[in-house]
């Protein structure tokens, strides 16, 4: 990584399970779509496998299997990830699948970050609103507005 970080945008990681080390490669071609249209920046991609004893290994990108062709990600690695992030991924996981760990910059982001740097303003709290939780939180807020218009409110 180049770039000086002050001029980056927020750095994000996904860790994206497949169960029982399966993966279509579905979602591939929407990643690499972001990455040309220059709305995120991979700057690591590693594969990883927790294996029924719970140990958790690296996979190379050309061991994933047959099914997708990830050759368009090899060297996508920057250095951020180490070991023990490897382990911590794979604590996530259930024994036998594996997962793609994917740290990438938001470059649509970068230009609000970089004036907001220069305007003294930082990011004191971040954080992600899980599917599950925004669902929960949309069915009450519907199921309340219910309520007050059946009751006149």
């Amino acid at each position: 990584m180049q770039q000086d970080i002050g001029d980056m945008g927020p750095v994000d990681y996904l860790i994206v399970e497949f169960p029982g080390s399966r993966m279509t490669g579905e979602g591939l071609p929407l990643l690499v779509d972001l990455v040309e249209r220059g709305v995120i920046r991979v700057l690591d991609l590693v594969f990883v496998r927790k294996d029924t004893d719970g140990s958790v290994t690296a996979v190379e990108l050309r061991d994933t299997g047959d099914e997708v062709d990830l050759t368009v990600f090899e060297g996508a690695s920057s250095g951020l990830l180490d070991q023990g992030d490897l382990d911590e991924a794979g604590a996530a996981l259930e024994a036998g699948n594996s997962a793609a760990v994917i740290v990438y910059e938001n470059l649509w982001a970068a230009p609000l970050a970089r004036a907001l740097r220069r305007g003294g303003a930082e990011v004191v709290a971040g954080g992600r609103i899980s599917v599950d939780a925004l669902t929960a939180s949309l069915e009450a807020a519907e199921a309340a507005s219910a309520g007050a218009a059946a009751t006149g409110r």
